[in-house]
């Protein structure tokens, strides 16, 4: 059960490093009956800081058979049209990958993603020196033409860089217009649209998130142009083929966003403490590799496909113009902090 007092104290200080302040207008926006008490806990907040403060609540969803992207709040213009006359959205749905997302923060609005549970949200509260780290790790990547991810698994798979920009996840967001999701620290980018090419091997133990489970078999995924066009394997591999198929578009096998994490404080074995979210801690652990596939409308691609995975991999090497950055799982100097 949640301690209403400590989750309220959490998202005062929470605010806090999101600059909000006196005469400041915050929005909160939940769905149906999920994480009302983190709208309690935000709006109670808000009005320590001298703050304005509303709560959007959605209807339930109707019911889905997959775990789709995208979505946001499509046919709820009243909600869009408060929504940009906010300083800040706390957004307790996920809208993520929706043009109305993209349209908020065009009108300046910051907003502030919060869906994993209380316990990661205070270890893994984000810190200044956190986001300087991310931010430094954002420069290099941004300044890089190429990326290769190797292991001794078989992966060997380059991305051709400089089409899309640079973003980084430190957790809070205190810029107009700014996205940022609590908790999380790591940065990512996208490869050019027909230039991503290679092979990627899953090794048991890596990760595919939406489903929020560990690989137990390898997966080989053969990439050419900036598509999967093979992907070969047992059960794991036999899943996320079927979990593709279902979406009957094809863009849903197209390379995403890559990157890597840099918290030292999260861990691999995340999803057996914490199987309710949404693997934020999976994708941060310092060192693990992720890439994605399907929707790189985020970065301001044409992919807007409803199919996504985001899959956090181990031991990898990832190197930047042929410079490592990540080396067998670790965070290469000077990006490491001990």
């Amino acid at each position: 059960m949640t301690d209403q007092a400590f989750l309220a104290d959490l998202c005062t200080d929470y605010l806090k490093l999101c600059a909000v302040e006196d005469g400041q207008t915050v929005a909160v926006l939940s769905q149906g009956h999920e994480r009302l008490a983190y709208a309690d806990a935000f709006l109670a907040a808000a009005r320590r800081l001298g703050a304005r403060a509303y709560h959007v609540r959605l209807p339930e969803p109707p019911p889905s058979g997959a775990w789709e992207v995208g979505g946001g709040l499509a046919g709820q213009r009243e909600v869009v049209e408060t929504a940009k006359q906010a300083d800040i959205l706390i957004d307790l749905v996920f809208l993520l990958f929706s043009p109305e997302q993209m349209e908020i923060q065009a009108a300046g609005t910051r907003i502030a993603l919060a869906v994993e549970p209380v316990e990661l949200l205070a270890r893994l509260f984000p810190t200044v020196e956190l986001r300087e780290r991310v931010e430094a790790a954002q420069r290099r990547l941004a300044g890089a033409e190429s990326l290769r991810i190797t292991s001794e698994a078989g992966t060997d798979i380059t991305y051709r860089l400089g089409v899309y920009p640079t973003v980084s996840e430190y957790g809070y967001t205190d810029e107009p217009g700014r996205w940022d999701h609590w908790p999380s620290a790591f940065v990512f980018t996208g490869g050019a649209d027909d230039g991503v090419d290679g092979r990627i091997v899953m090794s048991p133990g890596d990760v595919l998130l939406p489903f929020n489970t560990y690989t137990t078999t390898p997966v080989e995924l053969t990439v050419e142009q900036g598509f999967i066009t093979d992907i070969r394997g047992g059960l794991d591999a036999d899943l996320l083929s079927s979990y593709i198929r279902s979406f009957d578009d094809p863009r849903g096998y197209g390379m995403s966003h890559v990157g890597w994490g840099l918290d030292p404080r999260a861990h691999w074995h995340g999803l057996t403490q914490f199987p309710g979210g949404m693997g934020m801690e999976l994708r941060s652990f310092e060192g693990n590799v992720m890439f994605s596939i399907g929707p790189n409308n985020e970065l301001g691609g044409a992919n807007d496909t409803p199919c996504h995975f985001d899959i956090p991999m181990r031991g990898c090497d990832l190197l930047l113009d042929d410079e490592p950055v990540v080396r067998g799982g670790r965070v290469v100097e000077p990006h490491r902090v001990d």
